[in-house]
């Protein structure tokens, strides 16, 4: 098991003590993000999209990826035809950067963990990979994401084995309104990165 110690900018936002410290990390780091991301192996993106890809019809929409970043999944949302597709991240050069591929229908500042400006059932799934982990969101987004979702549409997420132990799984287990149908084995999702803790992803319907 990784020690979760990492040096750059990766140790940099796993070890910030706010939002504001996170995003402001994140926007110097968003023009390399995708180079350096890509050089690590970086795994939640292609695993979180083949669960959804599982769950969510072909045609099903609109999707919010929730913690969207630089907008790595949001091509491939499109080429799986799941349209149109909403992002939302802390960080504003992130979504400078996701709004230059033109893949979303709209993006969205915010931060995970509070009320978000969305109706009941807005979307008909939420993806979000990579940000329930050190530093970042635990399950006090949860209830949010679950009032945004349609019912019967699935919600994907990665979530660090360490905070997935640490009561997150008994949160979202423990919620009437999500059914949790897939729990992964647990993955390292940066190979390049020796110190990485593993996570693993999970699938919920809403109810």
């Amino acid at each position: 098991m990784g020690s979760g110690q990492h040096d750059g900018r990766l140790g940099a936002v796993y070890g910030a003590k706010a939002p504001a410290e996170v995003a402001a990390v994140y926007d110097g780091w968003a023009e390399s993000y995708d180079a350096e991301m890509a050089k690590a192996g970086y795994r939640h993106p292609s695993i979180g999209l083949a669960l959804l890809a599982r769950y969510a019809p072909r045609g099903a929409g609109p999707v919010l990826d929730a913690g969207c970043g630089t907008g790595l999944l949001g091509d491939w949302l499109g080429i799986l035809g799941l349209a149109p597709v909403e992002g939302l991240d802390l960080s504003s050069g992130m979504l400078a950067v996701a709004r230059k591929k033109g893949a979303y229908h709209r993006l969205h500042q915010l931060a995970l963990g509070g009320p978000l400006p969305f109706a009941d059932g807005q979307f008909q799934a939420v993806i979000s990979t990579g940000v329930f982990t050190t530093g970042h969101v635990g399950a006090e987004a949860l209830p949010e994401l679950a009032r945004i979702l349609a019912v019967g549409g699935p919600m994907v997420l990665t979530v660090k084995t360490t905070l997935w132990q640490d009561g997150f799984d008994s949160v979202l287990r423990g919620m009437d309104s999500l059914s949790v149908v897939e729990v992964t084995e647990p993955y390292v999702s940066m190979p390049g990165e020796v110190g990485t803790v593993p996570s693993l992803a999970v699938v919920a319907l809403r109810r």
